[in-house]
């Protein structure tokens, strides 16, 4: 099967320009857009969801609510692994002040969101309503690195590389 190819670059300033100076090369599959496989997914993702890859101003919640905090590189995750170019990354801010993130498929509407739950396990809904259409965090929206590692945990067959460029002086 085909591997597709994610890069995540890391940059810093020399001689007063941003040059790369580490790059992390995924590679992996993408899996098809449908019912079944994003139910598998979201199967999957309740066993290998850690604390570790949470912000800790998450955490303390987290204990209690093992979905939230985990919507943001879950959301990055599904949207680089599901083979299709029809969802968009949204983001809606709850009632607590929380940006919640999830993919929602242009042509029909239907929403992907694997950590619903966060909401429904304590009797409040998604801010479906409130969501926008929205670029990923970060500087020039590259895949975050605990995107990246969650990645390699669902797919076993998966790699992760780190390659650092000999930088001129």
């Amino acid at each position: 099967m085909k591997m597709t190819q994610l890069d995540r670059h890391c940059y810093s300033k020399v001689n007063n320009e941003w040059v790369i100076v580490k790059t992390y090369t995924l590679e992996y599959q993408k899996i098809p857009y449908n019912i079944a496989t994003i139910l598998e997914c979201s199967r999957r993702l309740r066993q290998v969801l850690t604390p570790d890859l949470l912000t800790k101003k998450y955490r303390l919640e987290n204990e209690t609510n093992p979905m939230y905090g985990h919507c943001y590189h879950t959301t990055q995750a599904m949207f680089y692994l599901l083979d299709t170019h029809t969802l968009d990354p949204i983001k809606g801010r709850d009632w607590r002040g929380d940006d919640h993130w999830w993919l929602k498929d242009k042509e029909n509407g239907f929403i992907v969101d694997m950590t619903a739950d966060q909401y429904y396990s304590i009797d409040k809904e998604p801010p479906y309503d409130r969501g926008k259409v929205s670029s990923w965090y970060g500087w020039k929206q590259r895949p975050h690195k605990r995107t990246l590692d969650l990645i390699t945990r669902l797919q076993m067959d998966s790699y992760l590389a780190v390659h650092c460029p000999i930088l001129p002086r």
